[in-house]
């Protein structure tokens, strides 16, 4: 059995003030997402046990939970590395090439982004689709309510309450703004170009 663990932030606490408090990414990555990461590995534990048992009555709902906290674990992760103390800036690279071949533009897609960040109940991503090949923003509720089977997240934005009602309050939008305050192009970038690699 894999043994899930969470990795440290890859800035200190406080980098992505004013856009994201101390406070908010202590509670967030320390505590919320090390439940997903303790709830992987729980169910994994579960599923073990059962197979090794030939009892599995409890395999079902330990299964639900894999799915539901594996994402959670996965998209959190995405999160935090798709910030930076040093983001701010468009798109650029292949990247931003490609958002203006499938969108149109980067305000076309910026524009959809927003409106799946409004209308998420968990999710808004951006993720490249292997079937179609092309880019997609897609809105996921909870963690894998909404998934486009065989497409890989490039940007995530966690648009869950916990992520932004300290700082914001109810005003989601301001905590979207925030959030393009801290995008770090740089890494969805490389993301974009591995998955391109296998598949196109």
């Amino acid at each position: 059995m894999t043994d899930h663990e969470l990795d440290p932030l890859p800035y200190e606490y406080d980098a992505l003030e004013p856009h994201i408090s101390e406070q908010v990414l202590t509670w967030h990555h320390d505590t919320h997402h090390q439940g997903y990461v303790n709830g992987w590995n729980s169910a994994e534990e579960t599923l073990e046990q059962n197979r090794e048992s030939g009892e599995f009555d409890t395999s079902g709902s330990a299964l639900r939970n894999v799915t539901h906290n594996g994402c959670g674990h996965i998209l959190h992760d995405l999160f935090w590395q798709n910030m930076s103390p040093d983001g701010g800036d468009d798109a650029s690279g292949a990247l931003a090439d490609r958002i203006e071949e499938d969108f149109g533009s980067y305000e076309g897609w910026k524009g959809e982004f927003e409106a799946a960040a409004g209308n998420a109940s968990g999710w808004a991503l951006l993720v490249y689709d292997s079937f179609s090949n092309q880019l997609q923003n897609v809105v996921v509720d909870k963690h894998d309510q909404g998934a486009l089977w065989g497409s890989h997240p490039i940007l995530a934005l966690d648009v869950w309450e916990h992520s932004y009602y300290y700082d914001y309050g109810p005003a989601r939008g301001d905590f979207v703004d925030a959030f393009f305050e801290v995008v770090d192009w740089e890494e969805p970038n490389a993301r974009y170009e591995q998955a391109t690699q296998l598949f196109e």
